[in-house]
């Protein structure tokens, strides 16, 4: 770490202007040649934030550097799952190790057993687990359990919720408070959102309207353990307690979306944040130690209902990579003491109490749980995703720009959430943050 903590002063304006980005520019340009975009994922794209993106060469500790030098101090993390930063030595050896016994086997192997024994000896509600190669496959997996398990075909989500990209939960709201949905991306037929019902967070009555009316129906309800990908919109106890009650009742399943919470938050997640007993949850990000993974897991009864045990059919040929699972595991292992965990919880606190101490704009203010945070350009804090005023992201998008040329590497879209890796030192963080509130806005 030495290295890095040299010069890490402030990424100056002066300094940032002088950035070049003639390679990341060529490379956008051969991209949208051969691959539809330029991108793999549309985010990547900074269609919301204007200007190309930056191909990133490498990343070290809480820095990346792209293809023309520029370095960045890293909000973004991958998207949450590199909690110890770029290239954290401990996970590299690990990976390292294991590529020279093999990267792939398409059948047993032990380390499948040893990151699953972790998890649900650390995970009260979950029995047994199943790893999958993606969060999106993992959501994916676990409603088709829960309609095998109940026998029922209905799927209730949330307004400003995401589970991925399969074609019953990219959905959007119908006309109604309460009713069936209809597809929110070209190519999902109207058949396959059908069984889906969207509700607005933070509003009891809409739930138990929803209940009365299909609660016979409902296979699950599904919501993020704290919606972190269209704001981090944090949710009251009392909440989500009665979405625990009312599948309960009715006997259907609460499904708790933890691929980005999941041992983000502390070990036990946000399950344990809420006190909250669900019946599946789903993993992803930082169970796979920053390789592609995904996993639920649940009640011994509701599991045992996966093939080959029983009807539920789920499979992959590259589930369980014992890449994937080995950096898994040694990363749950580094977080087992709760340590890391303290140490995340002061700086990020520390940051955001920084940030907020230059800001002299009373509509700019700072959501926080853990080492996650989300910028928000606006006065009173949204709880739901109608709450977001778009002229608040739309100030953010206009700033990225200049954060992302000053070296600071903020997610491509105002409904983005930030992480803290404990990678990043309170120096750091520190100047960042007066840096930060300046760029944004928040101060002279």
């Amino acid at each position: 770490m030495a290295n890095l903590e040299a010069n890490t002063t402030t990424v100056s304006q002066e300094k940032a202007s002088k950035m070049t980005t003639t390679r990341s520019e060529e490379l956008t340009r051969l991209s949208e040649a051969v691959i539809p975009g330029g991108v793999n994922s549309p985010v990547r794209a900074f269609k919301a934030v204007g200007g190309g993106p930056r191909f990133i060469a490498r990343g070290e500790g809480p820095y990346m550097f792209d293809v023309d030098g520029n370095r960045y101090l890293d909000f973004c993390s991958s998207w949450g799952p590199l909690i110890f930063g770029h290239a954290d030595s401990d996970i590299v050896n690990t990976i390292t190790e294991q590529v020279k016994r093999g990267s792939t086997f398409g059948a047993n192997a032990e380390c499948e057993y040893d990151l699953a024994e972790f998890i649900v000896s650390h995970i009260d509600a979950v029995d047994k687990v199943r790893f999958v190669s993606s969060g999106t496959e993992a959501v994916m997996s676990a409603v088709r359990l829960a309609r095998g398990y109940t026998g029922r075909d209905v799927i209730v989500k949330f307004d400003g919720c995401y589970h991925g990209h399969s074609d019953y939960l990219l959905v959007k709201a119908g006309s109604g408070l309460a009713t069936f949905s209809q597809p929110s991306s070209a190519g999902i037929s109207k058949a396959a959102a059908g069984d889906t019902i969207v509700l607005p967070l933070d509003d009891e009555a809409a739930l138990e309207k929803c209940f009365a009316e299909h609660g016979d129906k409902i296979a699950a309800v599904i919501i993020e353990g704290i919606p972190a990908n269209n704001g981090l919109l944090i949710q009251r106890p009392e909440y989500m307690n009665l979405i625990r009650e009312l599948t309960a009742k009715h006997g259907a399943l609460m499904i708790l979306d933890e691929v980005i919470t999941g041992f983000r938050i502390g070990m036990t997640g946000a399950a344990g944040r809420y006190n909250l007993t669900p019946d599946l949850i789903t993993y992803g990000k930082i169970v796979g130690g920053g390789l592609p993974v995904g996993a639920f897991g649940g009640r011994a009864e509701i599991m045992d209902k996966l093939s080959p045990e029983g009807p539920v059919y789920q499979a992959g040929t590259l589930s369980g990579n014992p890449l994937a699972m080995v950096a898994g595991l040694v990363t749950l292992k580094k977080l087992d003491d709760g340590q890391v965990y303290e140490q995340l919880e002061n700086r990020s606190a520390g940051f955001v109490a920084e940030l907020q101490k230059h800001m002299t704009d009373t509509e700019y203010q700072v959501a926080r749980v853990g080492s996650i945070f989300w910028l928000v350009f606006q006065k009173d804090m949204p709880l739901s995703a109608s709450a977001i005023e778009s002229a608040g992201i739309d100030r953010y998008n206009s700033r990225h720009r200049l954060a992302l040329d000053s070296g600071y590497y903020l997610p491509p879209s105002g409904y983005e959430v930030c992480f803290i890796s404990a990678a990043h030192s309170e120096k750091q963080l520190t100047n960042a943050a007066g840096e930060l509130a300046k760029i944004l806005g928040g101060s002279e």
